[in-house]
């Protein structure tokens, strides 16, 4: 749906809220004095910011707070916060972590209020913008080679011929009981992978944390390893997931397995 049509909706949805659209973001930076924005990729999030004409810096003034809540590379944060604080913006990097429902918000300044509305809890991580990013990053690896481990076992368990139901329940009753296991693994075994957190952003994310990895030398075979998985199950043009829901590696796992239950999946 496009963002125009989102924005009435809201609007339409929330009679009792002074709801106003604006048509550009430098409308909306020049109409308020703290702005939130969260764009998905860091494409998206720079050609929004630096429109000359009708982007977000381009509505910056020293009355400006911009919070921005995507998860980037830390460069591209770093470059937004010179560029804000040129002008006489404050700019404060708070990736959320969480999709629909509660958030966590990772910030890196004070707008405690507007913060509070965005999550359930945040985290302050100091002043140097990029340290809000690289928590963010490492939050999203795990939860991706978690994905990817789970994924692997599920359709071990099912191949060995066990009940996958059953199997969540064992899961959920021991050392290694998660919420996203609980969440997601009832719909990954009946192929439901209706989009909370897309499978090409995760993606996304594991690629920034293997090369924060990198940069700083520690060891990152295992994840990696993960972001190998997702990136060939992104890139599928027959299973086509890489706008399913991140829970959707599950499908590239057993379609690369060759255990007859994996076969048989296949063909249902």
């Amino acid at each position: 749906m496009p963002t125009s049509a989102k924005s009435e909706n809201l609007k339409a949805s929330h009679p009792d809220k002074s709801i106003e659209i604006k048509t550009s973001a430098k409308d909306v930076v020049s109409s308020c004095d703290i702005v939130f924005s969260m764009l998905s990729t860091p494409e998206a999030s720079a050609a929004v910011f630096d429109d000359a004409a009708n982007g977000t810096l381009a509505g910056v003034s020293s009355s400006s707070v911009i919070i921005d809540c995507a998860t980037l590379a830390e460069s591209d944060m770093k470059r937004m916060s010179d560029q804000v604080t040129a002008k006489g913006g404050t700019f404060l990097e708070a990736p959320v972590s969480g999709s629909k429902g509660s958030q966590a918000v990772f910030d890196d300044a004070t707008v405690q209020a507007a913060l509070d509305a965005m999550g359930k809890a945040s985290h302050y991580f100091g002043e140097e913008v990029g340290k809000a990013t690289r928590a963010k990053l490492v939050v999203n690896s795990l939860m991706g080679t978690m994905m990817a481990a789970f994924g692997e076992s599920l359709a071990l368990a099912e191949s060995l011929d066990l009940d996958g139901s059953k199997m969540l329940e064992v899961i959920s009753q021991g050392a290694i009981a998660s919420p996203m296991f609980a969440l997601k693994g009832p719909k990954m075994l009946k192929k439901d992978h209706a989009p909370n957190f897309p499978l090409c952003h995760a993606h996304k994310d594991m690629k920034l944390a293997v090369d924060a990895a990198k940069s700083v030398g520690t060891e990152y075979s295992v994840t990696q390893m993960a972001e190998e998985t997702f990136r060939k199950a992104r890139e599928d043009e027959e299973l086509k997931v890489a706008n399913e829901d991140f829970s959707a590696v599950f499908e590239k796992i057993h379609k690369e397995s060759k255990s007859d239950y994996s076969k048989k999946r296949k063909l249902g």
